[in-house]
């Protein structure tokens, strides 16, 4: 991985972690992670003219992307449902990056260098330590949640894989992320009229603003993930994305006000150095 690129994903999971911080509208979750995707696919819509239509062969891999983040979504809001938000939310990022370096191998015959694989390590395990805070609230992290997180992280490992492995394959990574946010927005809108009925199209209307605004933050984020999959091994990049737990921990410290607890400091330094890690891989 070239320092422009690390340094690229590393802006990437700082722009994950503030749309995640911006994104709470007074919508319920189905309908602000809606808002979201739907301004994504929006801004995407004015790229289209500039860049080329997919290959047959890449359409697969957006279909199955877009099936894989509804998937994401719909597990993610299941374990909002179930646990705490802060347990949950890293529970599902932290395990993701290992699954994704599993399945690189198997997938795409990617077989992470040894300083990559423990910077993969040391990444997981310092999200995993700042969701549980040391274990203070370990019990009210019940099994209904764990799975509903456990589910969330397969499907980012799926969409993360799918994506990596789509983005490669066309023409470029703008082409490809430019048509899956399209696709990904109109799936999103048929599901949100399905389930919510179209009385729920005006409720998104009023909150556009704050819809376009994290849609192209999030978009752009994750634009710079693929595009760096391009470049550089899909399990390093996934695990170098999930940085933004750190950047998300540094916001709620010093923006929100939180407490930064000696356990909080741990998970940090271990994240940290799965950084260096990686980057020494």
């Amino acid at each position: 991985m070239t320092l422009f690129v690390f340094f690229a994903v590393l802006a990437a999971a700082a722009m994950h972690a503030i749309w995640n911080a911006l994104v709470k509208v007074h919508l319920d979750r189905f309908l602000s992670i809606t808002l979201m995707t739907l301004g994504m696919g929006f801004a995407a819509l004015f790229v289209l003219p500039f860049v080329e239509f997919p290959k047959a062969e890449v359409w697969p891999f957006i279909l199955a992307s877009v099936v894989f983040h509804m998937g994401y979504r719909t597990f993610l809001i299941g374990a909002y449902r179930a646990g705490d938000f802060a347990q949950t939310y890293p529970l599902a990022r932290g395990t993701a990056p290992l699954l994704a370096a599993l399945g690189g191998i198997v997938v795409v015959r990617e077989v992470p260098a040894p300083f990559a694989i423990l910077g993969i390590l040391l990444l997981s395990a310092g999200t995993l330590v700042m969701s549980f805070r040391g274990g203070a609230h370990l019990e009210r992290l019940n099994l209904r949640a764990v799975g509903f997180a456990l589910g969330t992280s397969i499907f980012i490992a799926s969409y993360t894989l799918s994506d990596g492995s789509g983005a490669r394959l066309a023409a470029t990574a703008q082409s490809y992320a430019a048509w899956l946010f399209v696709c990904d927005a109109t799936w999103a809108l048929v599901l949100c009229v399905v389930f919510r009925g179209p009385q729920s199209l005006p409720v998104l209307a009023r909150d556009w603003k704050a819809g376009l605004f994290t849609g192209v933050l999030s978009g752009a984020a994750y634009w710079i993930v693929m595009w760096a999959m391009t470049k550089a091994p899909i399990a390093s990049v996934a695990s170098l994305r999930e940085t933004s737990i750190l950047f998300a921990m540094l916001i709620s410290v010093y923006a929100l006000g939180e407490k930064m607890t000696g356990w909080r400091g741990a998970a940090a330094l271990s994240i940290v150095a799965g950084v260096i890690a990686l980057r020494l891989g």
